[in-house]
């Protein structure tokens, strides 16, 4: 299971904003990502904005625009592989683009996309009843915990 050795983040994060950006497709796998997420940013004292886009290639441009007015971004989306290599595109598209996007932005961007090979496997990391994982509070927590870790080293 790969929540296995996963660290245990404390995180206070009173007066930090962060977007949520979602993708619309897998309604039920993304309902509990967002939920997760707003969860985990509610527990940390957090204020986040919902904004959502078609589909996990559309993350990382509005993660673009959305990352200098915020202190963290959280991506998230589901990527379901298929019979044709789009799967492969999507995944390393928005991977690529969400990462270019933290190192371009300098904020921590949290990164909530599955990338799976069946529906069930999404709707085991979904935070949903009945769930294994919940990666949209994991994604938020990421993004809270470095988003605190780096506001300890002000850029000067």
């Amino acid at each position: 299971m790969a929540h296995s050795g996963a660290p245990d983040l404390a995180v206070s994060a009173a007066d930090t904003r962060v977007a949520i950006i979602a993708a619309s497709w897998h309604t039920q796998i993304m309902d509990g990502l967002v939920d997760g997420a707003q969860r985990a940013a509610t527990e940390a004292g957090a204020q986040s904005t919902l904004v959502r886009v078609p589909g996990s290639f559309e993350l990382p441009i509005a993660a673009a625009r959305l990352a200098p007015h915020f202190d963290a971004v959280v991506a998230l989306g589901v990527v379901i592989r298929g019979g044709t290599p789009h799967f492969d595109y999507v995944c390393q598209a928005a991977t690529d683009g969400l990462n270019r996007v933290a190192i371009d932005s300098r904020k921590p961007v949290g990164f909530g996309v599955l990338t799976c090979d069946t529906e069930q496997q999404g709707l085991d990391r979904a935070g949903l009843e009945g769930s294994q994982e919940d990666k949209g509070h994991e994604a938020m927590t990421a993004a809270l915990v470095t988003a605190q870790a780096l506001a300890e080293y002000p850029i000067v």
